[in-house]
C-alpha cells in the first residue's frame, strides 16, 4: 500500500488557493499541506521537509504543488523548489499558478480536436500574457505558425524570442494586435484564433470576427464582455456560422480534467516536473 500521499501546497499569495485545494483533495490527495505567502527565501526548508521526511519508494508519496495567482513569483517558486533537489533526493513538482498551465494545455487540445494544428496558422491574441505565452508555445510544439498578438510588438517579439530559445524550429511572427481593428487584420489566412488576453477586455470586435475566414475561436475570458464578441463564456463546440467556438466554461471540463490527472501523475514517481509541455502531454493523453 505504501505510506499516505501528502501533496505539499506552495502559494505566493496571502491565501492559498481554495480552488486548488479543492482539485487535489478531489483528486485523491490523502494530505494536503498548505503554505500561503510563500517567498523564494522560504522554500528551502519547506521543500527539505518534503525530501528528508521519507526514502526509497515512499518518496513518490510525497509532491509538490505551486500555485497561486501570479505566474512570475509561481515560477520563481519552482526554480528554487529544483534548486533544492541532488541526486535521488527529490520529489515531483507541479506548476499551475493562475492555472496558466491546465488552461493553456485544454485551449489548444480544444482546438486541435477540429484543426490539424502542424502547419496551421494561429493568431494567438493578448499572447503576451501568461496564459497566451503557453498558448504560444504549446502551438508551436505543434508545428503550428503562429501569430503572436499583442499592443506591444516589442512584447511580443520578446515571447518569440523566448519560445524560439527553448524551440529551434518554431514559426512565430509578432503583430500588433492593439485594436479590434489590427487583431481583424493580423487574423487575415489563419484557421484559427484564441484570444488569452486579461479578464473583461474585448480583443475581437463581432465586427471582425465575422469576417474572418476561420475555423476554430476560443476565447478564454470568463468576465464579460467577451474577449472575442459574440462568444458565449459556456459554448463549447458550438458554431457560429462555420466556426467552432468555445467559451471559458466551454474549455474549463477539459482543463479541470487535465488538472486532476496532473495531479495524480505526480504520486507515480519522485522526479518529474509538471511544467506547460508536461501537463499538455498528459492531456493529450487523456483525449487518445
Amino acid at each position: 500500500m505504501g505510506k499516505p500521499k501528502v501533496l505539499v501546497q506552495l502559494d505566493p499569495d496571502a491565501h492559498a488557493s481554495v480552488f486548488d485545494s479543492v482539485v487535489a483533495v478531489d483528486s485523491g490527495v490523502d494530505h494536503l499541506l498548505t503554505h500561503a505567502g510563500v517567498e523564494p527565501t522560504q522554500v528551502r526548508d519547506l521543500v527539505h521537509g518534503a525530501m528528508f521526511t521519507r526514502g526509497g519508494d515512499d518518496l513518490r508519496r510525497t509532491a509538490i504543488f505551486i500555485g497561486g495567482s501570479n505566474v512570475a513569483a509561481g515560477e520563481a517558486l519552482l526554480k528554487q523548489t529544483l534548486d533544492c533537489f541532488f541526486g535521488p533526493m527529490r520529489v515531483s513538482v507541479m506548476l499551475d499558478a493562475s492555472g496558466a498551465n491546465t488552461t493553456a494545455s485544454a485551449a489548444v487540445l480544444a482546438a486541435g480536436q477540429h484543426v490539424k494544428l502542424k502547419d496551421a496558422t494561429v493568431l494567438v491574441l493578448g499572447a503576451t500574457g501568461p496564459v497566451g505565452q503557453r498558448v504560444v508555445r504549446l502551438l508551436a510544439e505543434e508545428g503550428a505558425a503562429v501569430r503572436v498578438g499583442s499592443r506591444s510588438v516589442e512584447r511580443a517579439q520578446s515571447v518569440c524570442d523566448a519560445v524560439s530559445g527553448k524551440l529551434a524550429d518554431a514559426k512565430l511572427t509578432p503583430v500588433s494586435a492593439g485594436s479590434s481593428a489590427e487583431a481583424g487584420a493580423a487574423l487575415d489566412g489563419c484557421t484559427v484564433v484564441i484570444a488569452a488576453g486579461a479578464a473583461g477586455v474585448e480583443l475581437l470586435a463581432e465586427k471582425e470576427f465575422a469576417a474572418a475566414s476561420l475555423q476554430v475561436a476560443i476565447d478564454l475570458n470568463a468576465v464579460p464582455p467577451a474577449g472575442i464578441a459574440g462568444i458565449a463564456v459556456t459554448d463549447k463546440a458550438a458554431r457560429h456560422g462555420d466556426v467552432i467556438c468555445y467559451g471559458a466554461i466551454g474549455v474549463g471540463g477539459l482543463k479541470m480534467k487535465i488538472h486532476k490527472a496532473a495531479v495524480k501523475q505526480l504520486f507515480k514517481a519522485n522526479d518529474q516536473v509538471l511544467d506547460a509541455v508536461e501537463i499538455y502531454n498528459l492531456g493529450r493523453q487523456l483525449l487518445d
